[in-house]
């Protein structure tokens, strides 16, 4: 929002003497007479500048002129805060729907993997739950794999212990699986 003030240049606790200048200033530099090709340009911003001067050049109008830009800056600051608070609430709201769906359709591919489901099943499953596409696959590959990793885990505990004459050597970790024993606190 472009004030008077502004548009002629100064300050808002100008002088009278400096409100002269500036005036004169932005009259030559915007007179439509020194704008050749530009008149339509010239004359508006010419006229811009004489209101200015006009106002803020008589004392009593620039008290009226500060006291209302000032109130309608502080009603217009207000609204402008409220419109944030209620933008940053809804965002708020947003992400929380969003995340309660995320956990949602886990839960449902979880339930799914541990009935022994696939991984094209789990990613058909949260397909027909309204599950986007490209999350469902990523919930889909990583619950599948989390459940393959169980498996695997699984089966290696049941194995039976190495013989005594052979050297065992535990498998290190995959990076995977480590990554979700830290996500998950499970392996």
């Amino acid at each position: 929002m472009t004030t008077l003030y502004a548009t002629l240049g100064v300050q808002s606790d100008a002088t009278l003497d400096e409100i002269k200048l500036a005036y004169r200033r932005a009259a030559m530099k915007w007179h439509p007479d020194r704008n050749p090709g530009r008149e339509a340009e010239a004359h508006s911003a010419f006229q811009q500048i004489r209101d200015a001067y006009s106002i803020l050049s008589d004392a009593e109008q620039r008290q009226v002129y500060d006291e209302v830009f000032e109130s309608e800056m502080r009603r217009w600051e207000a609204e402008h805060a409220a419109e944030q608070a209620q933008e940053r609430q809804a965002q708020e709201e947003a992400r929380r729907v969003a995340q309660e769906h995320y956990e949602k359709m886990v839960a449902i591919a979880m339930r799914f993997a541990d009935d022994g489901h696939g991984r094209d099943v789990l990613f058909g499953v949260l397909l027909g739950r309204d599950c986007e596409t490209d999350l469902a696959g990523r919930i889909a590959d990583s619950v599948w794999a989390l459940h393959e990793s169980r498996k695997a885990a699984q089966h290696a505990e049941a194995a039976p212990p190495p013989d005594a004459g052979t050297p065992h050597t535990e498998k290190p970790a995959s990076a995977f699986d480590t990554f979700w024993h830290g996500l998950f606190g499970f392996r």
